[in-house]
């Protein structure tokens, strides 16, 4: 079997299956380990797939720029958001990440609500200024513009002076195996000290970033993460999540 076609088989099959692993490549293709691992690394820099450790997995579609993000998904976002503002109780402080779900999330919280809002998305505060009862503190730092949030040491210092109720998280990825992921390791390191200064996470998670990956790890799956999903999100993914002790909560499409 040609380079070429070797390629087109391994994406052929994470296509279908959601992962490939290099043993059973090998297995299957008899080749060894070896030329698997090459074929994976070259289309890993070629950006066609997210290697892990064994395998591999498909590439985030959410690590677009945030108005690429803004097309993907949006009626899953738009569930997921307005789910999300439903679990803020008055009183609370919340973390609300940046990102396109993030957005949603603002525009469905009620317009009778108090609450303190910390965020370091000038797009989400923004959203938020024509709500009255909402005290809405804007984290500073270094604009990552890829993402529309504040990044860097001033962000992590802010971050640390404040604890919350509860991280609305946004992800480019949700995965049994490599976790909670995203694609820039500087909005990572953020991202766990959003996770440290709250009692709960929430992860806003669209359909497009369940059973992918992105290369920055930011936490591994388990107790304190709940995974906020739409009712299109797949199935096989989400039971393997679930094997992973996952929790996760479906947005209502009727409510």
């Amino acid at each position: 079997m040609l380079t070429r076609q070797r390629k087109q088989h391994i994406l052929e099959a994470l296509r279908r299956d959601g992962q490939v692993i290099a043993r059973a490549l090998s297995e299957e293709l008899a080749l060894s380990e070896d030329t698997i691992r090459r074929d994976l690394r070259e289309l890993a820099a070629e950006g066609l797939l997210q290697r892990v450790h064994g395998g591999a997995l498909p590439l985030a579609p959410a690590e677009a720029d945030f108005p690429g993000r803004e097309k993907i998904a949006t009626a899953d976002k738009r569930l997921i958001g307005r789910a999300a503002a439903r679990m803020v109780l008055p009183g609370q402080v919340v973390f609300i990440d940046g990102g396109t779900t993030a957005v949603q999330m603002a525009r469905h919280l009620p317009a009778s609500l108090r609450a303190t809002v910390v965020t370091h998305s000038p797009s989400v505060a923004v959203e938020l200024a024509g709500h009255a009862g909402v005290e809405v503190v804007l984290v500073g730092g270094r604009l990552f513009k890829h993402s529309m949030v504040a990044v860097g040491a001033a962000a992590l210092q802010a971050i640390a002076q404040v604890r919350a109720d509860t991280y609305f998280m946004g992800v480019t990825g949700v995965q049994a195996q490599a976790g909670l992921t995203t694609a820039d390791l500087e909005e990572a390191h953020i991202k766990r000290a959003l996770m440290a200064a709250s009692a709960e996470t929430v992860v806003l998670a669209s359909s497009e970033k369940i059973g992918v990956a992105s290369a920055c790890v930011i936490h591994p799956l388990g107790p304190g993460v709940t995974l906020l999903v739409a009712p299109t999100a797949p199935a096989k993914a989400l039971a393997a999540l679930r094997k992973a002790a996952a929790r996760i909560v479906q947005a209502d499409a009727a409510a």
